[in-house]
């Protein structure tokens, strides 16, 4: 089933290799048609995760770049539409020299190049893929192909790795084995046997359902490996290392530890960030304000998991416990929204994260105003930085049909409009891949808070959007001003405000950034941005 952990797995497994003083690496396959994660609804697919050369990824990534603690490339990530694309591109240049192009072999093989392409990038001893979806998907047939064909040209070199749900029936009260060993005779029937099985489940697997596994896929029991829920998804190194999951990898691939003191510091770097997390001095809690979170009758948090995260490692660095409420911005507009709005006064902070459209916006700008006139720390990322220049026109410049011209595109006062090179792609239709992506450089302003926040006068942040706050020759900019909302970090020729900020005499800390500040924070090295924010909100 989709969802069941496979990529805190995979995640995990890279970390405990790391460990082992090996260099790690990780690739995602997403069977989608997609070219790439950027056109994907966050509400079905979670949070796009963008790299720093402007990919834009599936959430995993994400994942792999906290817990190995590096940065990914776009060749680290790929679907079945860019593999596709990849193939035609190759036989319209004539690539394949003239040669009949066929989906097997050619479509595997391209899978297979790509994969030792990232590995070589990555600089990596050991390369971890994880093919997204379920055993069984037509989608995922020719990724499995192309692992199929790996193993048989790599033999000693590759080793899998299944991941697979042991339920545990209210009714029965007793743990299930037979949808794993369906989804091992569906694996087997790829050309695929799994050197490991991992058993998700709520609790931790006996020995004899060990066994019962271990005997339907002709594994021994010591290679099925139990992984129940856990506090939390940074406590699963430490459980696989317990199931000396590190050893036993390593023996499938025929390599030996070489630990060293470089692999033993991360790991006790590693040791004391997941003690931290436990063991905080103080408690608060912080609302996000989001419109991705309801599908059907569920809450769906997957959509601002990098946020998440953020808040946890800089809560970890402060000795603070963050604890956050999902929090709909359509439930602030209407008739409840002034009822709605009074809850705010008992969160420590809030965060209005990105997004695209119009729905939610007049309730995510009510929240944004009575946080500003509350003195609520306040931290707006990408939309949110918009939402709060839009709100500060209207209720304290005055301008009262001021709008992003996204959500009104005749607005009186576009406080926040398209950049001029994004017009000509829309206008043609062009969506994938085209927004402002990636990594670029912010310059700070000389005495702000964020220049202290960074300690650092240039700072590097990726970036995924289409509109800018609007300074058309700077009156904008001047009425902000006058009235205490600073722009204090731009572009380095000047012209594009990256972040904005409230005089602290006006307000503690209210701080809109234009970037994803969350797609950079990492368990050992917490985003300092957040940090000031978790602190701010703690009043230490």
């Amino acid at each position: 089933m989709s969802g069941v952990g496979k990529g805190i797995t995979a995640s995990s497994i890279g970390k405990i290799l790391q460990f082992t003083g090996y260099r790690v690496s990780a690739v995602k396959i997403d069977p989608y048609v997609n070219v790439d994660a950027g056109t994907m609804n966050p509400t079905e697919h979670g949070e796009t995760f963008v790299l720093e050369d402007g990919y834009e990824t599936d959430q995993d990534m994400g994942n792999y770049e906290r817990f190995l603690n590096t940065s990914l490339t776009r060749t680290s990530y790929m679907t079945t539409g860019s593999i596709y694309q990849r193939v035609i591109n190759q036989e319209r240049s004539l690539g394949y020299k003239g040669k009949t192009v066929s989906v097997v072999p050619h479509v595997p093989l391209a899978v297979i190049e790509q994969i030792k392409q990232a590995a070589k990038k990555e600089d990596a001893d050991i390369t971890i893929i994880e093919i997204g979806g379920t055993v069984g998907e037509y989608e995922s047939i020719l990724f499995l192909e192309a692992a199929r064909m790996m193993k048989r040209q790599h033999p000693q070199d590759v080793a899998f790795v299944l991941v697979s749900y042991l339920p545990i029936p209210n009714t029965l009260g007793e743990m299930k084995t037979k949808p794993t060993q369906h989804a091992v005779r569906t694996l087997q029937e790829s050309g695929i046997f799994p050197d490991i099985i991992i058993g998700r489940s709520p609790e931790s697997m006996d020995q004899r359902r060990k066994e019962k596994i271990a005997t339907s896929s002709m594994l021994h029991h010591s290679d099925i490996i139990s992984a129940p829920n856990l506090e939390s998804i940074y406590d699963l190194p430490d459980h696989f290392l317990k199931e000396k999951l590190d050893v036993k990898l390593l023996h499938k691939l025929r390599l030996t530890s070489r630990s060293n003191r470089t692999s033993q510091q991360n790991r006790k770097s590693w040791i004391r960030f997941v003690r931290k997390t436990k063991n905080q001095k103080y408690d608060i809690t912080i609302a996000i304000v989001g419109k991705y979170f309801g599908t059907g009758e569920f809450v769906l948090s997957d959509a601002y998991v990098s946020v998440i995260e953020a808040l946890k490692f800089s809560g970890a660095y402060a000795n603070i416990r963050v604890h956050i409420d999902w929090l709909q911005a359509q439930d602030f507009e209407g008739k409840d929204a002034n009822n709605n709005l009074q809850r705010l006064k008992k969160y420590a902070g809030v965060i209005v994260p990105g997004g695209f459209g119009t729905s939610g916006i007049e309730g995510k700008i009510n929240v944004i105003e009575y946080v500003r006139k509350n003195k609520i720390p306040f931290l707006g990322l990408c939309l949110g930085m918009q939402l709060a220049c839009v709100e500060f026109a209207r209720n304290v410049l005055g301008l009262k049909d001021a709008h992003s011209t996204e959500m009104c595109e005749d607005a009186e006062h576009p406080i926040i409009d398209i950049l001029p090179e994004q017009k000509e792609k829309l206008r043609k239709g062009d969506y994938g891949g085209s927004m402002r992506l990636g990594s670029y450089p912010t310059v700070l302003k000389k005495g702000s808070l964020v220049r202290k926040v960074y300690s650092t006068e240039t700072i590097s942040e990726r970036h995924r959007h289409r509109y800018e706050l609007n300074t058309i020759g700077n009156e904008y900019r001047e009425l902000f001003e006058k009235k205490g909302l600073y722009i204090s970090g731009t572009s380095p020729d000047g012209l594009l405000p990256e972040i904005i900020e409230l005089d602290q005499k006006l307000h503690p800390f209210f701080v809109g950034v234009q970037f994803h500040p969350e797609l950079q924070a990492r368990p050992l090295d917490p985003h300092p941005l957040f940090t000031a924010f978790v602190e701010a909100s703690s009043n230490i």
